[in-house]
């Protein structure tokens, strides 16, 4: 196999013309080119110098082989230089996978937040709820996965994957503004218990979370319809059907014609978290967008909360 010292070796004869100016040029000794272009020539098969009185010419296999090491040490210094942008955060990418309703709240603020800090890194983002974000991450498909869990009982332990906790997402009753109880600014779920009920089938874990609640207030829900869009379940409310539990993230936007109430007590809620490859060697990418993604969460849910005062 070809040595890449001793391609570049031959690449300074060839620009130099004698061994001792590639020497010089290379900080080497004489005997050293000499020695690293005899191991060149085993290596290739083929002489690829001849010493002349005026100096050193390549013969056609040496010609042939310069041509091939310009285009092999370009190369290489492309490498070296796409590395050291990685190093410095300057290149590479992050690959991002989220849960929807964490896709269009959290992860664009962090998006935001980690291009203006380094521009010169591609950022990619995939939608996945469990198990299929978790999948990913195995996979090595993704560098960071945000996953959302039901807020009770003990968090999942998954040897394979290291979890940094970013919020509780706690869940609110939203109501069609024309609902008897709307103007009240804080609701019990045992007030709504007689309600036609809609949530978002897709999410297991929303719909544990909100069958949880309900059993916890002493009713089974009357499940009329289930939709995996939290906008067209807010349509659906506006237009009497019924009422829903919506998590606030879904509550970015909310309509004229329904109003958000809390929840009396300890709302039901669901955790969020990032998650890595547990052992696995981390990017500086990775590591910086971990470091955004908890700043952002840390008062995010205070910044954005939901319209509670609107009352029809």
């Amino acid at each position: 196999m070809l040595d890449v010292k001793q391609l570049r070796v031959l690449k300074e004869v060839a620009e130099h013309g004698s061994f001792s100016s590639a020497a010089a040029a290379l900080s080497y000794s004489q005997p050293a080119i000499s020695q690293q272009i005899a191991a060149l020539e085993r290596h290739a098969g083929a002489k690829l110098v001849d010493r002349t009185s005026r100096g050193v010419r390549l013969t056609d296999a040496g010609r042939a082989l310069v041509g091939h090491a310009d285009a092999i040490l370009a190369r290489l210094a492309e490498a070296e230089a796409e590395l050291e942008a990685i190093r410095e955060l300057r290149g590479g990418q992050i690959r991002l996978a989220s849960f929807p309703t964490g896709g269009a709240s959290l992860i664009p603020v962090a998006t935001a937040a980690f291009r203006r800090r380094h521009p010169g890194i591609d950022i990619s983002l995939s939608v996945a709820v469990m198990p299929s974000a978790v999948e990913r991450l195995k996979a090595g498909e993704v560098d960071v996965a945000l996953l959302v869990e039901p807020g009770f009982g003990p968090v999942p332990r998954d040897a394979q994957l290291e979890r940094v906790h970013l919020l509780d997402d706690p869940m609110f009753a939203v109501l069609p503004a024309s609902h008897p109880l709307a103007a009240k600014r804080t609701l019990r779920l045992i007030d709504l218990a007689g309600e036609t009920w809609m949530h978002d089938g897709s999410a297991c874990c929303d719909a544990t979370v909100f069958l949880r609640a309900c059993r916890d207030a002493g009713f089974e829900p009357r499940v009329a319809f289930e939709n995996d869009d939290y906008s067209a379940i807010q349509g659906f409310i506006a237009a009497g059907v019924g009422v829903a539990l919506i998590p606030q993230l879904a509550l970015q936007g909310v309509r004229d014609d329904v109003v958000v109430r809390s929840l009396a007590g300890r709302p039901p809620l669901r955790r969020v978290a990032a998650a890595t490859l547990s052992g696995a060697e981390r990017s500086l990418a990775t590591d910086a967008m971990l470091e955004i993604l908890v700043e952002i969460s840390a008062d995010y849910l205070a910044n954005n909360q939901p319209p509670l005062a609107a009352v029809a």
